[in-house]
């Protein structure tokens, strides 16, 4: 195998890498809504529209794959915050150009 080919093969896997973790209807929303900021769990329930058990599996596996940080502070009752980890913001620029190709395609 040439190192052109390799290379194109190492890219294509990168990319479909890349989808497998963020790439999900429910990871992207709320990717893309936390870019906002800071939210509590039931804002992020009204402002994406995913059911509690869906919303709770996908901020926990965002979590475990280090987009999203999570915060609780010991209030009657406790509250847990979610907000983007360094790694999460880093897709600012994604999120703009699929915007921007969005706009342009669809």
């Amino acid at each position: 195998m040439s190192s052109t080919s390799a290379d194109h093969e190492k890219s294509v896997c990168c990319v479909v890498e890349s989808f497998e973790q963020i790439g999900s209807q429910w990871r992207l929303v709320v990717l893309h809504d936390l870019q906002d900021g800071e939210k509590r769990f039931n804002e992020l329930k009204r402002s994406t529209g995913a059911s509690s058990r869906t919303l709770s599996r996908v901020l926990d596996d965002l979590g475990e794959m280090g987009f999203v940080s999570r915060r609780t502070e010991a209030d009657a009752p406790i509250a847990t915050y979610y907000s983007l980890s360094d790694k999460g913001h880093s897709l600012a620029p994604v999120f703009e150009e699929i915007g921007t190709w969005a706009d342009e395609w669809l």
